[in-house]
């Protein structure tokens, strides 16, 4: 268990009712790429609304920008076309058009409090952070995961921290899908990272938490991050400053 080291305190300012949009300038921007699990063809639609309600409710304190994965979903529609005979870049692209369509389910569901389209690139994403309304996107451009997406938005737009919920509990120094002995880092360096993709295990396969791309932006722009598990509750208790389950990536080992 993981407690932030910068607690938001909750803001007690007035909300315009009649836009749903805080009128205080001072929410720092929060990002969360949210896993494409979520989405998934099982999914209820409650599942959908107990994140829209998490995000409204941290909306009062922080600005949420929120980057939808793919999921199962688009992985079906990628195995197919490549079956049929498809070229990588457009089996991209059809990940980007499923990750958007779960963006504005989330849209959807997160009624007025949310910018009403979903961006499609950086310059879109600044514009509609502008607005002061919760913003979500799926991906952006071919050859880039949503990790990396949304690393690159929050240097975009100066988030003060970037949230990576997934489908497990934080980076581990093996894949705890297939080794029930894996030990979970409750905090990791940039350069620690980079090496576990260097030799090809936990981060590379089917163990997919980050990349190479999203961690170099994460360093150059010294972006707080946090890889954690994708539930509700795990989430708000981040941004909040409770306990969490999760893994920071720190830019250098802090001393004792």
């Amino acid at each position: 268990m993981v407690k932030t080291s910068n607690m938001i305190k909750e803001f007690k300012g007035p909300i315009n009712k009649s836009s749903n949009k805080i009128t205080t300038s001072k929410r720092k921007r929060i990002v969360i790429k949210l896993s494409g699990s979520i989405f998934h063809q099982e999914t209820q639609s409650n599942t959908i609304k107990g994140y829209a309600k998490m995000l409204t409710g941290l909306n009062t304190i922080v600005q949420p920008l929120v980057i939808a994965g793919g999921g199962k979903i688009a992985r079906h529609y990628i195995h197919l076309a490549r079956l049929l005979g498809s070229d990588e870049a457009s089996l991209d692209s059809i990940g980007i058009y499923v990750s958007r369509l779960n963006a504005q389910l989330l849209t959807i569901a997160l009624g007025e409090y949310a910018y009403s389209q979903v961006p499609k690139n950086l310059d879109e994403i600044s514009i509609a952070a502008d607005s002061g309304k919760i913003v979500v996107s799926g991906g952006l451009h071919p050859g880039q995961s949503t990790n990396a997406t949304s690393a690159l938005i929050a240097e975009k737009v100066r988030a003060s921290r970037f949230l990576n919920a997934t489908d497990v509990d934080g980076i581990y120094n093996s894949d705890p899908n297939t080794n029930r002995k894996a030990r979970l880092f409750r905090q990791i360096t940039v350069d620690e990272c980079i090496e576990i993709l260097k030799k090809g295990s936990s981060m590379a396969g089917t163990y997919d938490l980050i990349d190479l791309v999203a961690l170099k932006v994460i360093e150059r722009s010294r972006i707080p991050t946090v890889v954690l598990r994708s539930d509700v509750k795990n989430i708000k208790n981040a941004v909040t400053g409770k306990i969490y389950t999760g893994t920071e990536i720190i830019m250098a080992k802090k001393r004792s």
